[in-house]
């Protein structure tokens, strides 16, 4: 006796029109799924009860309830093989296919296409997963490469590209705003530097001054507001925002945010930290 494969139908549709009648357009996918497996009877498939129908809801998603319980239900080992019309009934999306892929492989979970001859129990359905699989993650490169392209192409603009602020900016209305009383302490830390030339002596100097770091609040937590390190003190002071300009890999460009060092200030701090390294 064959062993049992049990069977999981998956349908969806984009929209509610027509999800009223008697039978719509999920009855007919599972109709036809319900019969492959019957077809696949002899081989020990056999279709478990529950439904995992996803009416109205769009496949470039994988937020819905059907797929997520139907994912659920195969981590805990419940399903051996998932059933579809088509494939873009399971998801539309190049990349959430590659990861389905991945959980049912992991899962030890097959995959069938009714209509497209996809079944990756068979060589040939493999065949054809990999060369899909590929195309997603061409997409993905794809997707990687005009989104480096794109800070690339803001970062010679100038544009501020989002993360934590330095000291002495804000993020205000997608761009970078002086604070000014954080301003203050990267003006006092340039201006030690340039008196003392030596990091050593500005940390000593900022210590008795009782100088701190960028103090952050986050979900309800504090970070930073803390002596300056050594090592901090040096970014700081090579850092060209703090000069109006913005650095992408090795080039500089000017920046769209206001300099809170004069630039004859900054490059005369860089020509001395050049001169003790």
């Amino acid at each position: 006796m064959s062993k049992i494969i049990r069977c999981a139908v998956y349908t969806r549709k984009s929209t509610e029109d027509g999800l009223e009648q008697d039978f719509n357009s999920l009855d007919a996918q599972r109709e036809a799924s319900l019969a492959y497996i019957k077809s696949q009877h002899h081989e020990g498939w056999r279709a478990v009860k529950k439904i995992y129908d996803d009416g109205g809801i769009s496949g470039g998603t994988l937020n819905r309830p059907a797929i997520q319980e139907l994912l659920s239900d195969i981590k805990a080992g419940q399903i051996d093989t998932v059933v579809v019309y088509k494939v873009d009934r399971l998801t539309r999306s190049l990349a959430d296919f590659s990861k389905l892929i991945e959980l049912f492989d992991k899962h030890n979970v097959s995959f069938i296409s009714v209509t497209q001859q996809f079944n990756t129990t068979s060589s040939m359905g493999r065949l054809t997963l990999n060369v899909l699989l590929s195309f997603a993650q061409f997409e993905r490169e794809i997707t990687g490469e005009r989104i480096r392209d794109k800070i690339a192409a803001s970062k010679k603009k100038g544009m501020w590209m989002g993360g934590l602020p330095p000291l002495g900016y804000e993020v205000k209305d997608k761009g970078l705003k002086i604070n000014e009383a954080e301003a203050e302490t990267v003006k006092t830390l340039y201006d030690l530097y340039l008196e003392f030339g030596s990091v050593r002596e500005v940390k000593e100097k900022a210590d008795r001054l009782y100088l701190k770091t960028k103090e952050r609040k986050y979900n309800g937590n504090i970070t930073g507001g803390k002596s300056f390190s050594r090592g901090h003190l040096y970014h700081l002071l090579k850092n060209p925002l703090y000069a109006g300009k913005v650095r992408y890999k090795d080039n500089v460009y000017d920046g769209q945010h206001e300099a809170i060092i004069d630039h004859s200030i900054w490059e005369e701090v860089q020509n001395k930290l050049s001169d003790n390294t």
